[in-house]
């Protein structure tokens, strides 16, 4: 495994990707897995789970700081992470990222600290990160930011703030040997397939949020940002598709 961590618009997903497809590497984004793992936490009976599901979608951002981080399952999701990645299969290498990576698990050498790294943004870099995605700097982004800083004290830090393509040169850096170490992708054939994956996992994260009582959008015609299947390690391309186009795929926009 290798773990690119960070609060929410710092880049992750992006650079993420990137180095996946140049380097033959399973993507795994802790994103796709929000809904699976707040049923798993309803199911276990979690109070803030379950009140959250509940509440009126217009008053969730007006829980108080702690209700509010409480709500957002970062703690539990830190668990439910590694039992997500036991799962899968051990070759090639994956390159995990997200918010709720748990620095815990880190320090009790389940991850080997030279395998990861965690992303601090700017808050200029992050406010222009989640406005080209339709968010904003809101409260929750600031409380997961300081939490995901304290968490993280004493680990692998890459500050970012100058550009994606830099922090893309950065993390290779310094992941670099992690990244040569592979196992890699046999062949272009498998590389489409893992590039399928990922665009699935978005496809199913669109519509298990759609499938919540309180939801009310027709999740195949969402648009999401989607990656090129075609498995050429030089390729970088990413598409704007709705659920349905990328459901029905393969993305590809440099066919071999």
């Amino acid at each position: 495994m290798i773990w690119i961590g960070g609060p929410p618009g710092a880049g992750k997903s992006t650079i993420a990707s990137r180095l996946a497809r140049r380097h033959g590497l399973r993507w795994h984004c802790t994103d796709t897995t929000t809904w699976s793992h707040r049923d798993r936490a309803i199911a276990a009976g979690n109070a803030a789970a379950i009140h959250w599901e509940a509440l009126p979608v217009g008053e969730r951002g007006s829980a108080e700081d702690a209700e509010l981080l409480a709500m957002s399952l970062h703690a539990e999701r830190g668990q439910m992470v590694l039992d997500d990645l036991a799962a899968l299969p051990s070759a090639p290498a994956v390159i995990v990222e997200g918010t709720v990576l748990p620095a815990w698990a880190v320090r009790a050498g389940v991850i080997d600290r030279a395998r990861v790294l965690w992303l601090r943004p700017f808050p200029e870099f992050q406010a222009r990160a989640l406005a080209a995605k339709g968010s904003a700097r809101d409260r929750l982004t600031v409380l997961l930011t300081e939490t995901i800083a304290a968490e993280w004290d004493g680990l692998p830090v890459l500050d970012v703030g100058s550009g994606v393509e830099s922090a893309i040169r950065d993390v290779e850096r310094l992941l670099g040997p992690a990244l040569s170490a592979g196992p890699h992708a046999c062949d272009r054939g498998e590389r489409r397939a893992l590039l399928r994956e990922a665009n699935l996992a978005v496809v199913e994260q669109v519509r298990a949020g759609s499938r919540r009582p309180w939801a009310a959008v027709d999740p195949e015609t969402a648009r999401r940002r989607f990656v090129c299947e075609c498995g050429d390690p030089d390729c970088d391309a990413d598409l704007d598709r709705s659920v349905a186009e990328a459901a029905a795929g393969p993305l590809i926009v440099h066919p071999a």
